[in-house]
């Protein structure tokens, strides 16, 4: 790790995170630090870019579960590498990418019938006639990623009933 060590008080300015919230990062064993007999906590600086992706990943609405499993695969006793980053990366893609597409989905569709059951919108008798989304389960199905037959009917994908 590298030799410049710097107290909580500075992580937390530097990092913009509460020291409150430093302490409880390290309690879960998101960071580390290192501490003399009766001193204070240190942390190594490269500390702060794992506070800056922990912050960026509880903003895209990861859990503490999702980033503490991410943050595993990396090196402590060493600062971690590009390629290092790169991996952890690569490695969400796949869900970013699923949250992408379901606040897009919720941006574009919302205000149209989202088949939930309500049935409150001009559009859902059209969509979804008698609740038939109902059948394919709980929840907004259209926003989950369920198609109702008139939509796929458009694209052309079916023929309409």
């Amino acid at each position: 790790m590298n030799d410049i060590l710097i107290t909580i008080g500075e992580l937390s300015k530097r990092s913009g995170v509460a020291a409150s919230a430093l302490r409880f990062y390290e309690e879960q064993g998101l960071i580390g630090s290192k501490r003399e007999t009766g001193r204070q906590r240190q942390f190594s600086r490269d500390v702060l870019r794992r506070v800056a992706f922990i912050r960026v990943a509880q903003t895209v609405g990861l859990s503490l579960e999702e980033i503490k499993l991410a943050l595993s695969t990396l090196p402590l006793q060493r600062t971690p590498t590009k390629q290092d980053w790169e991996r952890l990366s690569r490695s969400w893609q796949p869900l970013l990418q699923q949250r992408i597409d379901t606040l897009t989905a919720l941006r574009d569709q919302l205000t149209s019938c989202i088949g939930c059951g309500c049935l409150s919108l001009k559009k859902c008798a059209l969509y979804n006639p008698e609740d038939t989304a109902q059948r394919r389960g709980s929840g907004p199905r259209y926003l989950l990623g369920d198609r109702s037959e008139a939509r796929l009917a458009e694209t052309g994908l079916v023929k309409p009933a």
